[in-house]
């Protein structure tokens, strides 16, 4: 088994990466693997929507990568190959956990494909407020808000949204990843968005009516407080009328 050094192994891109996996060297694998694991874990965790299946299917395709290194003939990027390894691998997980093929519908997309594809908003990026203690915590909360709701999509449109919008793939890459024409890509992503926006508009609007909540220990004390004022006045006025009378008797 060949061994370089760390160092000069990060400076080579995929393909010669590969050359050297396919020859055994187990250090050239390690750089690999670090650089997609991020992208590659959460294309499993799209499938699956599950961290720990997620990680494990994402081992599994590591070891198929390997040991059919030799096989890559670099029709595609390397990076994209892994993805097809990755999203197979998950894919055969969700088949075992349910027992059956998963078929998803696609019969009722009659949305036109649209001709740009707006970015989606990192929810609270380049608000200063969102940068303090208290803001990050609120980020972190919409961050979950919006992972849940990316769990609840059709598991063809949640691939497709987190290839496309989170990890910025291109369209072909998607396409290739999936095995899936690249209008079938256009299409559930679309839907993806609309039905993520829907979904997240619902949320807005259940908590529109706790926005600026004003119930409880606030309102008791702006009640009580009123009240002693009027109390007072009361008192006042009392005083300078019985003072009135006093001075014109």
């Amino acid at each position: 088994m060949a061994s370089h050094p760390a160092a000069s192994l990060t400076s080579l891109d995929d393909l010669v990466l590969a050359g050297h996996i396919a020859r055994g060297d187990h250090a050239a694998f390690e750089v690999l693997m670090r650089r997609h694991n991020g992208r590659l874990f959460r294309l499993a965790r799209a499938v699956l929507r599950d961290d720990a299946e997620a990680e494990d299917a994402l081992q599994e395709a590591y070891l198929d990568a390997y040991r059919h290194m030799a096989d890559f003939r670099g029709a595609s990027q390397v990076g994209t190959w892994l993805g097809r390894i990755v999203v197979n691998r998950a894919l055969m997980r969700l088949r075992r956990r349910r027992r059956d093929r998963i078929v998803v519908p696609f019969t009722s997309l009659t949305a036109p494909e649209p001709d740009a594809e707006p970015e989606v908003a990192d929810p609270g990026a380049g608000d200063e407020t969102l940068q303090s203690p208290p803001g990050l915590v609120l980020r972190g909360e919409l961050r979950r808000l919006l992972e849940r709701r990316i769990d609840d999509l059709p598991m063809a449109f949640r691939t497709v949204f987190v290839m496309r919008d989170v990890e910025d793939m291109s369209v072909q890459e998607t396409a290739e990843c999936l095995a899936i024409p690249t209008a079938t890509v256009r299409t559930r992503l679309f839907r993806a968005r609309a039905l993520l926006r829907e979904a997240l508009a619902r949320d807005v609007d259940a908590a529109t009516a706790g926005v600026f909540g004003f119930a409880g220990e606030r309102c008791d004390r702006i009640v009580a407080g009123v009240l002693a004022a009027l109390r007072a006045a009361g008192d006042s006025g009392a005083a300078r009328d019985e003072a009135s009378r006093a001075g014109g008797t």
